[in-house]
């Protein structure tokens, strides 16, 4: 079983996920755009759990979107695989954008086997365009002390 202290941060939010058939592309493992799919549920359930869901972001006219993902496939995942996904917010600039960070590790072994950076720009629901982000935006996704930071 991994130790806590594998995770790059101290304390992450932490997501469980398990490598299915459909996940499975025809190198016979997990297929990249899973992984994807995986940061977003993760992202998702990191959010609700900071007390942010989608009526929140309806209510403010405000949403986090993607502008940006940095992606380090550095082992394969394969069929039948428990992964655990952490998640945590590496930058928030407080204003426009944040970035989140990503690591998957397979349970059986603890080895990382993905690492991923996204950057999220606030915008505003009504019409997509970039807007400032809410004040509740920048208390719920404060960045951890000690989070790795771009350079």
């Amino acid at each position: 079983m991994p130790r806590s202290d594998d995770w790059d941060i101290e304390a992450p939010f932490v997501s469980a996920f398990t490598v299915d058939e459909a996940h499975i592309d025809r190198l016979e493992h997990m297929n990249n755009a899973m992984y994807l799919t995986f940061m977003e549920q993760a992202a998702w359930h990191h959010t609700e759990a900071l007390g942010i869901d989608w009526q929140t972001y309806v209510d403010l006219d405000a949403a986090c979107v993607v502008h940006r993902h940095e992606l380090d496939y550095l082992m394969p995942a394969y069929l039948g695989d428990e992964l655990e996904v952490a998640t945590w917010i590496a930058e928030n600039d407080g204003r426009l954008t944040m970035w989140r960070g990503f690591q998957f590790r397979r349970v059986a072994d603890g080895r990382t086997v993905f690492r991923a950076r996204t950057q999220y720009v606030t915008v505003k629901l009504s019409s997509g365009r970039a807007r400032r982000m809410p004040q509740s935006f920048v208390e719920a996704y404060r960045a951890l002390s000690g989070a790795p930071t771009s350079s």
